[in-house]
């Protein structure tokens, strides 16, 4: 049987955490600068995280409704949802491991919104207190990226808001350690996480992981 797994999507989470320093671990360091030099940047880093992973579960509550709507009306709706999840997850997979870069095709479209609505974040700077760098951080959660769109995939296949955004949530936790120790100094992650055959490892246990959802997802149906 085909299942929404939220431990699976907090492991992607993780797993992605190779794209997540790429995209947004240099938005996470160097907004540090503009966190007042006499306070701790702990709360500020924290609730501009807190924001990002807000913004994922709204995007996945909306995609959730929006997939649960086409399996009430659309017949064989869910199995066709469910295949796409598996499909992107094996994009997410090549491209993660840099041998096919087919997801950066979404990431140009996402651009246009993104191109929008980025310049709201300029006018948080600098950060008077945390609310600023959790508005800050719901925004930058708008960010154009190939691992969030997969993932958001998952949140359509999940028949439901709720559901949906429970998924993106895991997922959002699942990049927070990353992201948080990148923030915090811990620039030793970077090369490590970069690290092609780091890459190349993380993109195997995918494939393994999309292989096992088409077994269950075949199994399902029958």
């Amino acid at each position: 049987m085909f299942e929404i797994n939220y431990i699976g999507a907090f492991f992607i989470g993780i797993a992605g955490g190779v794209h997540c320093i790429g995209m947004c671990g240099g938005i996470a360091s160097a907004f540090s600068f503009a966190i007042p030099k006499d306070q701790s940047q702990l709360p500020y880093i924290f609730s501009y995280n807190l924001g990002r992973i807000i913004s994922y579960t709204i995007a996945g509550a909306i995609t959730g409704f929006v997939g649960g709507m086409a399996t009430v009306n659309l017949q064989s709706g869910l199995p066709i949802l469910q295949t796409i999840s598996i499909v992107f997850l094996v994009l997410l997979a090549l491209y993660i491991g840099d041998w096919y870069k087919g997801l950066s095709l979404l990431e140009k479209m996402g651009g246009k919104l993104w191109r929008k609505i980025s310049p709201i974040s300029k006018k948080l700077i600098p950060f008077k207190n945390p609310l600023y760098t959790l508005a800050y951080g719901m925004i930058w959660g708008w960010l154009p990226c190939g691992l969030v769109y997969s993932v958001l995939t998952w949140s359509l296949a999940s028949e439901s808001a709720i559901q949906g955004a429970l998924v993106m949530f895991s997922f959002g936790l699942g990049t927070l350690p990353t992201l948080m120790a990148t923030s915090l100094g811990a620039s030793f992650l970077v090369p490590v996480f970069q690290h092609k055959m780091t890459r190349k490892i993380i993109s195997i246990l995918l494939f393994a992981f999309a292989l096992i959802l088409t077994f269950n997802l075949f199994m399902g149906n029958n």
